[in-house]
């Protein structure tokens, strides 16, 4: 047993030393990536002496795959890795793809939703997250509306278009720099709040980048290297929004060109933002959404926030 752990501490420490990564995505590839694609396609992790190579989730979450060490980065968001923490997951976040919650509630304008009050007997398109449950109540108490007269209908990863169109549901949770921007290409009039305007304390970071508490300790220069790449990538995708957007098509050609090229118009106003600089993360943000998800119940105990995200190794 002691010959075998040998031997797969030794293959771990070559394989990093011969800069072979790997990188697992959230979700499908999409324009909150285009920074990683971009670093890969220009030849930014090459310069820094890294081999990257980008895979999608599959069973395993993507905090799941970093952690045990089958990735050694991974794009995540702010709660789930709260969550994690709070279960004993060793992640850590080095970096904020998006400076806000890009995200919020959006609906067709005919069905004339004016405010949060007016979501009452609406049917809303659940993925069936108890967080994404409790998230509606709450905004729905703060302004005053009833919680128990709005409709869960759980659709799992169904389009916004295609539930609402077909009246599956009336309203739902969308990313604006994807669905947002496809309303207007579509010519589809929609209704929309954002969460970050709903209530600060939905203001968290997401998508993040995220490594394991031992590449840090162990490989402190392999995080510094693929971040300064990962930084070049981003700052290429903030400047030259409509190049970089070709760029992932490359890699994702199935993506519908016209909303990748809108979207990443509009996220690459959106990555760095009123930040000092892409990627950096505050601590007030962190402590301010897991004491929410605390005080919720989501988390049995307060985390230490200072060890769930680092700015270190931002260039």
């Amino acid at each position: 047993m002691k010959v075998l752990t040998a031997i797969l501490i030794m293959t771990f420490s070559i394989f990093l030393l011969a800069g072979n990564i790997t990188v697992v995505l959230d979700w499908y590839p999409n324009t909150n990536h285009t920074g990683i694609f971009v670093a890969k396609d220009l030849g930014f992790y090459t310069e820094e002496g890294l081999s990257v190579k980008v895979i999608q989730p599959s069973k395993l979450t993507s905090e799941q795959i970093v952690a045990s060490g089958r990735a050694e980065f991974g794009v995540s968001y702010q709660e789930a890795v709260t969550l994690a923490r709070g279960e004993g997951l060793p992640i850590v976040s080095i970096c904020a793809i998006i400076q806000h919650n890009t995200s919020g509630f959006a609906w067709l304008k005919s069905e004339g939703i004016k405010s949060v009050k007016d979501w009452e007997g609406k049917k809303y398109g659940s993925w069936g997250s108890p967080i994404e449950k409790a998230t509606i109540e709450y905004i729905m108490r703060k302004y005053g509306a009833d919680p128990e007269k709005v409709i869960f209908v759980n659709v799992g990863q169904m389009d916004f278009f295609s539930g609402t169109l077909n009246d599956v549901f009336d309203f739902a949770w969308i990313y604006y720099g994807w669905d947002g921007v496809a309303s207007r290409i579509k010519g589809i009039e929609i209704g929309y709040l954002s969460l970050k305007d709903l209530d600060p304390v939905f203001d968290y970071y997401t998508p993040v980048i995220i490594t394991s508490e031992r590449m840090i300790k162990e490989k402190p220069d392999i995080v510094r290297r693929f971040m300064r790449a990962t930084y070049k990538g981003y700052m290429y995708a903030i400047d030259h929004p409509e190049e970089a957007a070709r760029i992932l098509l490359k890699y994702a050609p199935e993506l519908d060109e016209r909303i990748v090229i809108e979207s990443q118009k509009y996220l690459s106003k959106e990555y760095k933002a009123d930040s000092p600089k892409w990627g950096y993360q505050r601590k007030e943000v962190w402590e301010r959404y897991a004491k929410w998800l605390h005080s919720m119940g989501f988390l049995k105990k307060m985390i230490d926030v200072e060890k769930a995200f680092t700015n270190e190794f931002l260039p």
